[in-house]
Order: C-alpha cells, then structure tokens, then sequence
C-alpha cells in the first residue's frame, strides 16, 4: 500500500483497512483518526499534509496499523463491557425459564417502557423541527434554523445510540461522522442535505412513536396482567367473606371448559400458574424485540462503512 500524501487518502486506506468490520467502529476510528490528523496540520501551519503524513505516520501509525489497533481493542472492550452470559440450557424448560437470568432482558423491558418517552419527544422534535424549517425557508432566518435543527438531530442520533447500546446490547457510533473539510458553506449545508443518514435518523424518530406506543403498551399490558395472575392466591387469601357469600348468592362462575363451578384455591393456583408463564413468555418477548429494535437503530442511525 502506497504512503497516504494528503489526510483524505489516509482516511481511504483507514477505511479499506477496515472493511467487513462494524459500521459503528469504522466511524470512530474514521473520526479519531481526522480529528488527530487535522489537529497536528493546524498546530504545524508551515508544512505540507505530506510533509505531516510523514512525520505522524511513525506516532499515530500507519492506516493498516491503526486499523488492527482498532479492531484489537474493539474486542477488549466488548469482552469488558458484556455481561456475563447465562449457562447454556440443553431443555426446553431450561431454555423457557433461563431468560431470566439474561441481563439484557430486563435491559430491552426497560427499554419498552422508556421508548413511549423517548418516541414522543423525537416525534414532536423532528415533526416541528420540519414544519418550522420548512415555514421559515422563505425568510433570512430559514438556513440558520435548518442548520441548527438538522445539527440537533444528529446530537440526538448520538444519545439514542448510547440509550440503544446500553440497554439492548447494539454496538452503536461513539462519534459522530467528522464535519467536512475543503468546502464552502453551502457545499456542507448541501452535503448535509444528501447525507442518507440525515433522512434515515429522521425517519428513525419518526418511527420511535408508534413504536414506543407499542413497545409501553405490550411490556405494561403483559407484565400487568402476569402480576395479576400471580396474585391470584394472595387475593383469595386475603378476600372478604362477603366475597364468597356473593358467589353463593347467584354471582358468575368459573368455567375453564369442563362446566361452571365456584371460585376456588384450585383457580387461583391455575391462575398463579398461567402468570408466571405469561411472565417468562413477555420476557422472551422483550428479549426479542430489543434484538430486532436494535438492528433497526444500527441500519437507521450508524452511516455505511
């Protein structure tokens, strides 16, 4: 590989270096590597980005080095950073049950809950941010504002990523993609424009609100309803005799498809029983939609490597 002469044709070999690895890591390591870069160009007016190239190579490393430096230390973090697995469970019932003892379980479930949140204020955020920017086009004060909205909605990307990568486990970027250099005010407003990534993370908070009200509604609805169920035998201990008077007295009966009968101890033990089922089968639930929400935010949010 021929020795990069100006900071783009490092950032290309850096690239081709690190082809086939995670989107996510190819964007910091990218941003790392420009933001050190420019940083020594700036600090050494009079010499030439070759002349620099040269002199930072034999510190910073070469692209192919720096490349292996990332991915090497991309697995450490991982390995520091991930939970302990669960054993593996060879039973069908092991497997049923032993979700429990997966963190990010309970990392997705909060997350279901958090996503009505977090979806209504991307929602009201991206809807007004396009409606004034939209409004305000025709005026002076348009392109500031467009700007200003299309730069929050990036700083937004980068929270919801931590919020992604925290609690469902989903590498995410942990810089954003580097401003551009070399062009005029318009060129960047424009590349901003054109930018994928720009429109797919605005279509990613749009999306967050009919998700978020599915994702609340599912994890409340379903772990309500197992607490219920698992209450049953507290509730029938600690009913009032009044209660069982009143089935007596001509109130509905139970009838689980073998002919109706009064409430009893057995029913409550079905119930605590169907509850603790329902239980672990909304936790495989939120397990499994973390997973696909996590997908969604990584194609949606980190741009292509």
């Amino acid at each position: 590989m021929n020795a990069p002469r100006t900071i783009n044709q490092y950032l290309d070999q850096l690239r081709e270096a690190l082809r086939g690895a995670d989107p996510a890591l190819v964007q910091d390591a990218l941003y790392d590597a420009e933001e050190h870069l420019r940083a020594e160009l700036a600090e050494q007016p009079g010499r030439g980005e070759a002349d620099m190239l040269a002199h930072v190579v034999g510190s910073y490393g070469a692209p192919d080095e720096v490349a292996e430096l990332y991915r090497d230390q991309e697995i450490r973090i991982q390995r520091a950073l991930r939970p302990p697995p669960p054993p593996k469970r060879r039973s069908l019932a092991g497997r049923f049950f032993g979700v429990a003892a997966d963190p990010r379980t309970y990392g997705a479930l909060f997350y279901m809950v958090l996503a009505l949140a977090t979806g209504i204020f991307y929602f009201t955020w991206a809807v007004t941010g396009i409606s004034l920017s939209a409004g305000l086009s025709v005026l002076i004060v348009g392109l500031p504002f467009i700007v200003l909205f299309f730069g929050s909605v990036r700083v937004l990307s980068l929270v919801e990523g931590r919020i992604v990568e925290a609690m469902l486990g989903a590498r995410m970027p942990r810089r954003p993609p580097y401003p551009t250099q070399g062009l005029t005010l318009m060129k960047r407003i424009g590349a901003m424009f054109t930018d994928a990534r720009t429109w797919s993370t605005l279509l990613y908070m749009l999306l967050m609100l009919p998700l978020g009200i599915v994702y609340f509604t599912l994890a409340v609805t379903l772990v309500a309803l197992a607490a219920g169920f698992i209450g049953a035998p507290i509730a029938w201990a600690f009913a009032p005799r009044w209660m069982s008077d009143a089935y007596v007295n001509g109130q509905p009966m139970i009838d689980w498809g073998f002919g109706q009968h009064m409430p009893g101890w057995g029913d409550a033990i079905v119930l605590c029983v169907l509850g603790v089922l329902l239980l672990f089968a909304t936790l495989h639930l939120a397990r499994g939609l973390g997973r696909m929400h996590g997908h969604l935010a990584r194609h949606l949010l980190v741009r292509g490597s």
